[in-house]
């Protein structure tokens, strides 16, 4: 069978900063999303999370690093917003380019482990 996205083996990357930040592809994802749609409510549904999950992970973000990740903007006559700020934009970039260094740099032993895999079509061991 030919792997595609859904079936290849990928790494998957969460940095732990201590005390007990985490950035994550979740975070990462929650910031792509807030980038399209310029709305923090926007991008919680859009991963099917509340808003007030979305705001607390945007919460945490902001607060991990010397400069926000996120801009938020109130109300209005369009009703107020989000965007992300150079510093977010930039910590989206980077983490998309450690996950594609990781993949790369550990491509043979997944080719190795892929190659090796039992699949739904192989049956249970009995």
């Amino acid at each position: 069978m030919p792997e595609n996205e859904t079936t290849a083996i990928r790494p998957v990357i969460r940095l732990d900063f201590p005390p007990g930040d985490r950035l994550g592809r979740g975070k990462i994802e929650l910031l792509e999303h807030i980038r399209e749609t310029g709305s923090i409510s926007a991008a919680g549904r859009a991963m099917d999370m509340s808003y007030r999950r979305a705001w607390l992970l945007v919460d945490a973000l902001n607060g991990m690093f010397e400069a926000p990740a996120v801009e938020r903007q109130r109300g209005g006559k369009q009703g107020g917003g989000a965007q992300l700020t150079p510093f977010g934009e930039d910590l989206v970039a980077r983490f998309r380019q450690m996950e594609r260094r990781a993949a790369q740099a550990m491509q043979d032993d997944l080719a190795w482990l892929a190659a090796r895999r039992r699949t739904p079509e192989d049956g249970m061991p009995e």
